[in-house]
């Protein structure tokens, strides 16, 4: 099968981008012609002013990815285009492209960027909903994305434009959402229900479970407010008993929580700075259990993932899809969120009995075996693929299309 994906990397490397390169991983190690069509946020550094002015309008219908893939299309032929992030520069006018070449294409939801000009659900210490609830517009009262109207006005008046126009219900074949939580919000967004399959995030090589109990908490994760690393600055100050902690990562919460360590005398919280995703692992492997605080939707975390696959149960906030990826006192514990003292409580309980902790590692195990897998990811994606294909030979009598289910369905047997 031959295979367009598209993306937009963001300055700094995130959880998409690696998702992304593994996706493209998976399908080339199954024997499938990829392309890929990258467009990357640095590039905006290079702009003039002009550029960045004109950068406004590219938000909503980016012409130079218009023409830029139109040309790849008709270059390459591909059978079907996964877009992942299309946000800034390549914009929802690649999928009009798409349909007027007659290539069907698939979508996966990393974030909420359609139902939220700030992508996460989240303002001002809390969850927020008003963009689905009531209008787009409350978010340019807000200023929600970078704290501006100005930054946020186009981002906003992008989501209106492709909402009238019916892109997302008409121009894109199927969504991927990463969770039932993340679907059903979709859903209640107007995304039709139909049209969203649910596949989890994946680890493309598999690290081995660890084969010790733990001699430290861990976090890893950007240094942020709304990762909720103040709750663990607090928490960490009820503590009855001294407990280690090392912290991954690197953000603009960070010197403030160093500051709050060490005028604390916290000599047991250890920052570990950036790590290599080896060493990651490295340091999962020697964790009794992973601390998620996260105090917002977050998605489909990879940290997650990871720990799962490394045997390490994980302590999390009871929100969103972490609260349906977490499940309490199997693969880990959950705390209310923003209530530090809960998750000391938790915290201290799975301290003191390391052998449960040891049994709930083992369940989340065998959870990342059953489902998060490259294997398992790659029969879910065959059959989606087959699923686009099969409706887009229905919609139009381009016979190689027969050809193309077909050997998606075949796919479904084989492990990359």
């Amino acid at each position: 099968m031959k295979i367009l994906l598209v993306h937009n990397s963001y300055q700094q490397f995130g959880g998409e981008d690696v998702v992304f390169e593994q996706e493209r991983k998976l399908l080339e190690s199954a024997g499938h012609e990829v392309f890929t069509y990258c467009r990357s946020n640095l590039e905006i550094r290079a702009y003039n002013i002009v550029q960045r002015i004109a950068l406004a309008k590219q938000v909503v219908w980016a012409s130079p990815s218009h023409n830029g893939l139109q040309k790849l299309l008709l270059e390459k032929r591909p059978d079907l285009v996964h877009a992942h992030n299309t946000f800034p520069l390549v914009s929802p006018s690649i999928y009009w492209t798409c349909k007027a070449a007659g290539i069907p294409v698939v979508q996966t939801l990393h974030n909420y960027r359609l139902l939220c000009p700030a992508a996460a659900l989240y303002r001002d210490g809390h969850v927020c909903e008003e963009c689905i609830d009531h209008s787009l517009w409350r978010s340019l009262r807000h200023g929600c994305y970078r704290n501006s109207r100005l930054a946020t006005a186009p981002v906003a008046l992008m989501l209106a434009v492709h909402r009238q126009r019916q892109t997302w219900a008409k121009m894109v074949d199927c969504y991927i959402a990463l969770t039932q939580f993340a679907k059903n919000k979709y859903v209640k967004s107007g995304i039709p229900f139909h049209k969203i399959q649910v596949k989890p995030n994946f680890l493309y090589a598999d690290p081995g479970a660890r084969n010790q109990e733990g001699s430290y908490a861990l976090y890893v994760g950007s240094i942020t407010r709304e990762k909720g690393l103040s709750d663990v600055a607090a928490a960490w100050h009820r503590l009855k008993v001294p407990i280690p902690l090392q912290i991954v990562g690197d953000g603009p919460y960070l010197k403030t929580m160093q500051g709050e360590a060490s005028n604390h005398g916290y000599s047991n919280i250890c920052f570990k700075g950036l790590l290599c995703h080896e060493e990651v692992l490295f340091a999962m492997k020697g964790a009794r259990f992973v601390i998620f605080p996260s105090q917002y939707y977050e998605n489909f975390p990879m940290t997650l993932v990871e720990a799962f696959a490394c045997g390490v149960p994980v302590i999390a906030s009871r929100l969103g899809s972490v609260e349906e990826i977490v499940q309490d006192g199997r693969c880990g514990l959950q705390f209310a969120p923003g209530n530090p003292d809960d998750l000391a409580a938790k915290v201290e309980w799975a301290w003191t009995y390391p052998r449960e902790m040891l049994a709930m590692g083992r369940t989340a195990r065998a959870e990342y075996e059953a489902k998060y897998t490259a294997q398992h990811s790659y029969k879910l994606l065959m059959k989606i693929y087959a699923s686009v294909l099969q409706s887009a030979h229905k919609e139009s009598a381009y016979s190689p299309a027969v050809t193309l289910y077909s050997e998606a369905k075949n796919n479904l047997q084989e492990a990359p």
